[in-house]
């Protein structure tokens, strides 16, 4: 079972265009069907609805075979360290 933080951070990711499903599937376990489910259940209709079209279009690089092949790692090299979504203390 999810808690509300887990849940609101695989939301948050599943938004961002350069976060793959794999990367979710790394961290979290849930499949990107699961991750679709997860925000079908919590997002309004219109917004799981704009949220599908652009993980489908072409824009997105949600699929790691879409992805450029440049890109090798899950977060931005800016960004603290982060273990299985642990937030290291600063």
């Amino acid at each position: 079972m999810l808690s509300a933080i887990d849940k609101d951070r695989i939301i948050e990711m599943a938004w961002e265009d350069r976060t793959p499903f794999e990367a979710i599937f790394y961290q979290f376990g849930l499949s990107e069907a699961e991750v679709i489910d997860l925000m079908r259940l919590h997002l309004k209709g219109s917004s799981f609805r704009l949220w599908r079209k652009r993980v489908n279009s072409g824009v997105s690089q949600k699929h790691l075979k879409k992805r450029n092949p440049e890109i090798g790692r899950f977060k931005c090299s800016r960004q603290r360290q982060i273990t299985h979504n642990k937030i290291s203390k600063r």
